[in-house]
This record gives C-alpha cells, sequence and structure tokens, in this order.
C-alpha cells in the first residue's frame, strides 16, 4: 500500500504550487485504482493547518475549501486512513531510539510509525528528513517532473 505525505497533498490542492499538475495527478491516480493507497490522519491535520495559514499562503485556502478537498479525498473507496492503534507505541519507540528525533521532528516518527504498523510500502514524500527512518520506503514521485 502507498501512503502519502502532507507535502503532496498541499501540492496536489494549491493550483499555485509549482508541483501541482503533476501532485494532483499523483493522487488522483491513487484515488482511482482500485487497491488500497492511505494517507495517516496526521498529514491530513497538517495539510489543514498549511493550507489555511495565512503566513504561509497569501491568501491561504478558506477554511470551507480545505474541508472540501479533505472529504473529496475522504471519499475515495480505497483510501485507507492511519490512525493510532493497538501496537503504535511498539512501533514508534524503536523509530525514536533509533533515530534520535527531538522536537519537532516527532512528527515524522509518528508518519513512520503509523505507516510502518499499517503496513505501508511506500510513502510517497519530498521530505527528505524520513531518511532517518530505514523501516519505511520513501519515493518522491514528483522527481523527473515540471
Amino acid at each position: 500500500m502507498i501512503a502519502v505525505d502532507t507535502n503532496i497533498l498541499v501540492y496536489a490542492h494549491r493550483a499555485d504550487s509549482p508541483f501541482h499538475l503533476n501532485a494532483d495527478a499523483v493522487v488522483t491516480a491513487l484515488a482511482e485504482r482500485p487497491s488500497a493507497w492511505a494517507i495517516p490522519w496526521p498529514c491530513l491535520h497538517e495539510f489543514f493547518a498549511i493550507v489555511t495559514h495565512p503566513r504561509i499562503y497569501k491568501p491561504p485556502t478558506p477554511v470551507a475549501d480545505a474541508l472540501i478537498q479533505i472529504d473529496a479525498w475522504r471519499e475515495s473507496p480505497t483510501l485507507v486512513l492511519l490512525h493510532e492503534e493497538e501496537g503504535y507505541w511498539a512501533a514508534l519507540r524503536p523509530m525514536v531510539e533509533r533515530s534520535l528525533v527531538t522536537g519537532g521532528a516527532i512528527h515524522d516518527a509518528r508518519i513512520a510509525a503509523l505507516c510502518r504498523r499499517h503496513g505501508v510500502t511506500t510513502l510517497y514524500s519530498t521530505d527528505r528528513d524520513f531518511s532517518r527512518f530505514p523501516d519505511v520506503t520513501i519515493e518522491n514521485p514528483l522527481l523527473g517532473t515540471d
């Protein structure tokens, strides 16, 4: 199963992103294929926080539009929303110990642990910080695209 990180979701949503068309095509292809794909809940939270933030985007995405976007992704019948469940701490703790993450970097460890716990084979992301977590294969689906 492939999961999608926040940055790909932001690029897919924001038409002013130079990666918009390619990211939107990637997410649309995942949403329309017959096999399962995933978004970690923390990535949806972070997506909302980023696109509606007036210091990040001028103008920011209106709250109603961000909620509509999240609802649209959730309508994909093959989407799996990754969340913490029994065994999550057993996946997160060793990742934190091995990577020595601190502070805000716990967010990436959380995403990696959710992916690992839910059997995700690949996380689509443009974030190189995930290289700290060798338990999860990271792929940038936008490399080589304009």
